[in-house]
């Protein structure tokens, strides 16, 4: 069962919340929040890429620029840009895009939960990356920013969220950039608390939607202060890692695109030949075509929109990795016609979310700088589930949420 814990937020006094906020650490490069973070002294890039207060080209990983982000982060505090509440609350958090909103509940996740298996990963995470966070939780002693964890449908909690809901916010602000709404409520009745808390204890499993390396990082650092302390209980605060929970009914993926720089020796009349021994395919012309369905891929070549269909008996549907797409295109094109064996190493290769549309995989193409896109039906919720409820692992780069969680609108303590 799911142990779920209030804590004392750190947040951006109401006036200020909109110059504190700020997009993921790595959705953006260093130069872009540079740009993003101009003039603003407020901006929390300051400590999750404080890179960006050093000469450009200095390394993210430097020493320097981990105390860089402890000293930002105590100073934000110092000025009063970041407040801690004064009880252990749970918060709201809702977004809107395309006029559909999801209304997230952020809670202490339990580290112990995320080691035995109650939190659900349905991706592999790198070390590397993995370690660059542990880093930053370490040095802040806080989760910075909160992890996206998707939950399993919940009568209760949809009434106590709508509840809150219907009062006017603590923040209400469209982000810059993309124009998705952004909401925020704070839960501090004592009865609510304690319903949210019985309510994710009746819960088998949570599921990690977004942000594998941050729930890896948060939760191996839990354990670390855990093993650490010669009196460690169990109910200290560093057992606890923030996350922002999903209703699973609410979300959705979009697609994860592939764009391939070269045809591994073909001509594009012998790939679209090589194409056919699994796929039915189809000339759709100039006009960009979407997948409309599972099994049913967009191929962009050399000017041209292709339709390419699964044949039966390339894919079994009883087992919940070979059904996917993403393992549909990945064995039979990318490898078996391109070469590309793996997916994270390959330099061939690059992903584009579906958040830009299929205009970008035409884009690449056109410009010369790749040789073909291929664009993926997303993969469902559903799915995500029944594989990290089955143990299995999905290939790389398979999903992709949006809107994004914006950073900085609570901040947990690990003491």
């Amino acid at each position: 069962m799911a142990i779920v814990k209030p804590f004392r937020g750190i947040r951006p006094p109401q006036e200020w919340v909109e110059q504190v906020v700020s997009r993921p650490y790595d959705v953006l490069n260093s130069e872009e929040a540079r740009q993003e973070a101009a003039g603003n002294e407020k901006s929390l890039y300051h400590i999750i890429k404080p890179e960006i207060d050093f000469p450009e080209g200095t390394d993210e990983h430097d020493p320097r620029v981990y105390d860089k982000a402890v000293e930002n982060f105590q100073a934000f505090q110092d000025k009063g840009w970041l407040v801690q509440d004064n009880k252990e609350c749970y918060y709201i958090y809702a977004q809107t895009m395309n006029g559909k909103t999801q209304y997230g509940l952020v809670v202490g996740a339990y580290v112990p939960d995320y080691m035995n298996g109650v939190i659900k990963k349905h991706e592999l995470t790198r070390r590397d990356k993995e370690e660059d966070r542990m880093k930053h939780v370490r040095v802040n002693n806080a989760n910075i920013e909160p992890v996206f964890f998707a939950y399993p449908e919940n009568a209760q909690l949809d009434a106590l969220v709508a509840r809150y809901t219907a009062k006017p916010p603590v923040y209400d602000f469209i982000a810059p950039g993309d124009g998705f709404g952004h909401q925020f409520w704070v839960i501090d009745d004592d009865a609510d608390i304690a319903a949210i808390t019985k309510a994710f204890a009746s819960m088998p499993a949570l599921y990690i939607a977004d942000g594998h390396h941050r729930s890896a990082a948060a939760a191996l650092v839990g354990a670390e202060k855990a093993k650490q302390n010669p009196n460690h209980r169990g109910d200290e605060e560093y057992n606890y890692f923030m996350a922002v929970c999903f209703p699973a009914d609410q979300l959705t993926i979009i697609d994860y695109n592939r764009v391939v720089k070269d045809l591994n020796g073909l001509t594009p009349e012998a790939f679209l030949k090589a194409l056919e021994k699994h796929f039915v395919v189809e000339e759709k012309g100039t006009e960009i075509y979407k997948p409309v369905a599972l099994h049913n891929f967009s191929l962009y070549l050399a000017g041209k929109w292709y339709s390419l269909t699964a044949k039966e008996g390339t894919y079994d549907d009883h087992d919940p990795i070979g059904v996917l797409d993403v393992t549909i295109s990945s064995n039979l094109i990318l490898d078996e016609i391109l070469g590309i064996k793996d997916l994270r190493s390959d330099k061939r290769i690059d992903f584009v979310g579906g958040i830009r549309g299929l205009g970008e995989l035409k884009k690449r193409v056109d410009s010369g700088e790749m040789a073909m896109a291929l664009a993926l039906y997303p993969v469902s919720m559903k799915q995500l589930m029944d594989i990290a409820d089955s143990g299995n692992i999905m290939p790389p780069k398979t999903t992709w949420f949006e809107p994004k969680l914006r950073s900085g609108l609570v901040i947990h303590k690990l003491e």
